[in-house]
């Protein structure tokens, strides 16, 4: 029987994450066996406001070496976290099927976004739901959290915020009862990737690959490539909020991409439709498009701000 060692985070969600991917390996490769090494990354030791850590691949960067080294044969990431360049040696050997790819909204009295009241206290990792949260709700306070899924869901049943904005994948993974309320991906629009799981493993390592290969699904590799083209070429993430949402279809695919100014008071959308044998092609023609339309200038405020933040 041939055993594979996979990494991930210690969090419940990537401990939820990686228990699934090896449920689904086992059904397709009976003979193989599965142990789970995991390891701490910047992102677990950090707790500074992500927007404030100038640096890519917080979450998965120290697993990823472990890949180089051979300390492990693949890492098992949420695909948002893993940055669109990857260190030498290494490929995006898998992606299983996605799951949901909105967000969602808990609040303590289950208020949705829409009626919760004014002045409340609104937490969030991420830069890009800050905006969205500010652009539909300007009178909301809209504050940073870190933490586990758990642990942000305790601090609004505990009273230290009001409401709380949380992919829906981390708790559909995790199996998190709670009342919630779905957000509109019109109104907010996701991280390129999200929803998606990305299984890291070498290039050269073409056994591991072949047997990655057994669960990946094609509609969600079309879509998060598409996606994630958009970072090779616009400057998003943590730093700098841009959603992304790809859909696959029979005929073909469609991109719809915005991002927004750091005040939240323009956006800057495109959409576009191409081939679904050219992910990558679509995600560079809705990239040009984007900084046609002045992209790169957001970009800029966006960083010059945070450094003032920072200082």
């Amino acid at each position: 029987m041939k055993k594979f060692i996979l990494g991930t985070r210690g969090s419940q969600l990537s401990i939820s994450q990686t228990n699934w991917v090896i449920s689904e390996l086992k059904k397709k490769n009976p003979d193989s066996d599965y142990e789970i090494k995991t390891i701490i990354t910047k992102g677990d030791t950090d707790a500074r406001p992500l927007f404030t850590i100038d640096q890519k691949g917080i979450f998965e960067k120290e697993i990823d070496k472990a890949v180089v080294n051979s300390e492990i044969d693949f890492a098992v990431h949420s695909l948002k976290d893993v940055p669109s360049i990857l260190m030498d040696n290494l490929i995006l050997g898998c992606v299983p099927k996605r799951e949901a790819v909105n967000d969602i909204f808990i609040s303590k009295n289950n208020h949705t976004l829409q009626t919760i009241p004014a002045n409340s206290i609104i937490g969030t990792s991420s830069l890009r739901r800050a905006v969205q949260v500010k652009r539909k709700r300007p009178d909301l306070d809209v504050r940073p959290i870190r933490g586990n899924v758990e642990s942000r869901i305790k601090k609004v049943q505990d009273g230290k915020f009001d409401g709380i904005v949380l992919a829906q994948a981390g708790i559909n993974r995790i199996g998190i009862d709670v009342n919630h309320s779905k957000l509109s991906i019109l109104d907010f629009p996701p991280s390129p990737g999200q929803g998606a799981l990305g299984i890291i493993c070498r290039t050269d390592d073409k056994g591991t690959i072949a047997m990655l290969k057994t669960i990946e699904d094609n509609n969600s590799r079309i879509a998060v490539e598409a996606e994630r083209t958009l970072s090779t070429f616009v400057e998003s993430g943590c730093r700098f909020p841009v959603g992304a949402h790809a859909q696959v279809n029979e005929t073909g695919m469609n991109l719809v991409v915005v991002a927004y100014s750091i005040d939240g008071k323009k956006a800057i959308i495109v959409e576009q439709s191409g081939s679904k044998t050219d992910p990558y092609g679509l995600g560079k023609s809705v990239a040009k498009e984007l900084i046609q339309k002045g992209v790169n200038e957001l970009a800029i405020d966006w960083r010059e701000k945070l450094e003032e933040w920072n200082k």
